[in-house]
């Protein structure tokens, strides 16, 4: 009975730990959209961006490695599958996202980013053969439809004037859940950190032919000083931390239950502006956001950690 208990505990301790680790990379992804803004491409275009965003991961995901991971790719056959990562979840991901995002606007890009938690479901069924379960599918479409009601409210608008950088958007989109399924077997057999660490490394390599003419382009030293915080924030919080974090949440959970906490970000961001006197909380907001949990509540019943 003890050693029942103890199992059981252990396992809703893992559970609480994935939801933490995706809420937090929701939180920070959510910020993401405006702060990226601020930043291209007034002051760092796109593609230069990306490639500071990339070195600047790598050698602090290299540090942390090298003191408290220390694991090899023992699998020569991984190897392909670590470059097939870097490409869709480093750097086609991040070009197509900052590109697209420099040609839109915030709100355009946060709302097309909800597609790709149904492209997970499409992506695991077929690579993973994950079961499309009724409960599932309904949790993501509930997420979906409790997301979009809450920012129906915003000022967000498809013209021809943000058309590009809107396809570009959600390809990244598309990518990035292709991604999440892809990576989903490496997580099961090396550290999340490993597998950060190789995919940062080789997709440092690969950037630098889209982010070296506008990288030497840069005016270091017109950079306000909330500007270098913004830039830290992206590099640290947005690369570093999100891509560590999703990593260890695939290890332990199904891709459809990381992709569905994208579904949170406008939850997040409607907290956010609340608190800093841009919006305020009505009934009708609290009871879009209450249909989002309920969403995602339902994908994370169908797929419990392992």
């Amino acid at each position: 009975m003890f050693l029942k208990k103890h199992i059981l505990a252990t396992a809703m301790n893992k559970t609480l730990k994935v939801h933490i680790a995706l809420f937090i990379v929701s939180l920070i992804y959510g910020a993401t959209f405006t702060i990226a803004k601020e930043v291209m491409p007034l002051y760092v275009k796109p593609f230069a961006f990306i490639m500071v965003r990339i070195w600047v991961a790598a050698i602090l995901i290299f540090f942390f490695h090298s003191v408290y991971i220390k694991e090899r790719i023992t699998d020569k056959k991984d190897w392909i599958k670590l470059l097939v990562c870097a490409v869709f979840g480093v750097v086609a991901n991040m070009l197509f996202f900052f590109k697209g995002l420099s040609l839109t606007v915030p709100i355009n890009g946060s709302v097309l980013m909800m597609n790709t938690p149904i492209f997970v479901v499409i992506f695991a069924s077929i690579f993973l053969k994950e079961k499309l379960a009724i409960v599932k599918v309904s949790g993501i479409l509930i997420a979906a439809a409790g997301a979009v009601l809450l920012m129906a409210g915003a000022n967000f608008t498809f013209n021809y004037q943000t058309a590009l950088g809107d396809i570009f958007v959600t390809i990244n989109a598309i990518i990035y859940a292709f991604y999440l399924v892809y990576a989903k077997p490496l997580t099961q057999k090396y550290h999340p950190l490993t597998i950060t660490l190789y995919c940062f490394l080789i997709g440092s390599v690969l950037v630098i032919p889209f982010g070296l003419n506008e990288f030497t382009e840069i005016g270091w030293s017109s950079f306000p000083v909330h500007i270098w915080f913004y830039i830290l924030f992206i590099t640290i919080g947005a690369t570093f931390t999100t891509y560590v974090l999703n990593a260890y949440a695939l290890r332990h959970a199904s891709p459809s239950l990381v992709g569905t906490y994208i579904y949170l970000q406008p939850v997040l961001a409607t907290i956010i502006a609340v608190f800093t006197g841009k919006d305020m909380l009505s009934f009708q907001k609290m009871v879009f956001i209450l249909i989002i949990f309920l969403g995602v509540f339902l994908v994370s019943k169908k797929t419990e950690t392992t």
